[in-house]
C-alpha cells in the first residue's frame, strides 16, 4: 500500500466500530457529529463519550456541541473537552441562524481548547478561523470537500488554498471533510491536506491503494461467477 502523509480519521458513531478500527490500527483518529450519534442510536451522550474515550484513550476523538447559541455551547464545550486529554470540541462556523461563532471559536481558544471548527465551506471562513485562534492551540478547520463536490463543483482549488492558510500559523491543520470515495484519501494526500475524515466503508478500502488495476479485470468476473452460481439463474 502506498506510503501516505495524510492522516486518516474514521467518520462516525458505532462504539463497536470504533473499537475495531482502533484495535486494528486501521485508521489515525475519529469524529463524530449529532447525525451519526442519532444514526447509530446513541441514547446518552456522556455515557458514550466515556466509553470511546475508555476504549480509545489516546487517539484524536472530536464529539460536537448539540447547542444553537453560543452560551449554551460554550457550556457543552466545557464539559466536552474534560471527557479527555485527545478530545477536540466540535464547533460549527455557523449556527442555525446564521450566526458567526468565532467569538466563541477565539474564546475557547485563548483557553486552549483545543477546536475541530466544522461546516466550513469557503476560503473567507478558512482565513476567519486560521485569524481567531489562538497560535500553538491545536485547531482543526473541517472543510467539506465532499459536498462542495455534490453541487458540481471542484473543491481542489479551495482545498488547495486552504493547506496554505491553515499552515501559516502553528497548530491549525486543514481536514478534509465528507469524503465520498478512496479516490478523496489520494486527493487530500497530494495536495498536503493533514486530516481526512472517511466513513466505514472508504476505510475499508484503504488497503487497495497501490493495488495492480490489471489485477481487477480478474477478480470482477471471479465475483460475476460466484453471483451467477448463487442466483440459479441460466441462460441455456
Amino acid at each position: 500500500m502506498k506510503k501516505l502523509n495524510v492522516q486518516v480519521f474514521a467518520d462516525g458513531a458505532d462504539i463497536n466500530q470504533m473499537k475495531q478500527a482502533y484495535k486494528n490500527k486501521e485508521v489515525d483518529g475519529f469524529t463524530t457529529n449529532p447525525s451519526l450519534m442519532a444514526k447509530a442510536g446513541v441514547e446518552d451522550y456522556t455515557q458514550f463519550a466515556k466509553e470511546v474515550v475508555e476504549a480509545i484513550p489516546d487517539a484524536s476523538v472530536s464529539f460536537e456541541v448539540f447547542g444553537d447559541d453560543m452560551d449554551t455551547m460554550e457550556k457543552e464545550a466545557e464539559i466536552i473537552q474534560q471527557f479527555g486529554e485527545n478530545i477536540f470540541v466540535k464547533i460549527p462556523i455557523v449556527n442555525t441562524k446564521g450566526e458567526s461563532m468565532l467569538p466563541l471559536i477565539e474564546r475557547l481558544s485563548a483557553k486552549g481548547v483545543k477546536l475541530n471548527v466544522t461546516a466550513v465551506y469557503t476560503i473567507e471562513q478558512v482565513k476567519a478561523i486560521t485569524e481567531a485562534v489562538t497560535e500553538g492551540v491545536e485547531t482543526y478547520v473541517s472543510v467539506f470537500a465532499g459536498r462542495i463536490a455534490d453541487t458540481g463543483v471542484d473543491p481542489l482549488p479551495l482545498m488547495k488554498a486552504s493547506v496554505e492558510i491553515t499552515h501559516s500559523k502553528k497548530g491549525v491543520q486543514l481536514l478534509w471533510a465528507s469524503c465520498r470515495e478512496l479516490f478523496n484519501v489520494i486527493q487530500a494526500d497530494e495536495i498536503g491536506a493533514d486530516i481526512i475524515t472517511c466513513p466505514a466503508d472508504v476505510v475499508k478500502k484503504i488497503p487497495n491503494i497501490g493495488r495492480d488495476i490489471e489485477s481487477l479485470s480478474v477478480d470482477t468476473v471471479k465475483g460475476f461467477a460466484k453471483d451467477i452460481q448463487s442466483s440459479g439463474l441460466s441462460i441455456l
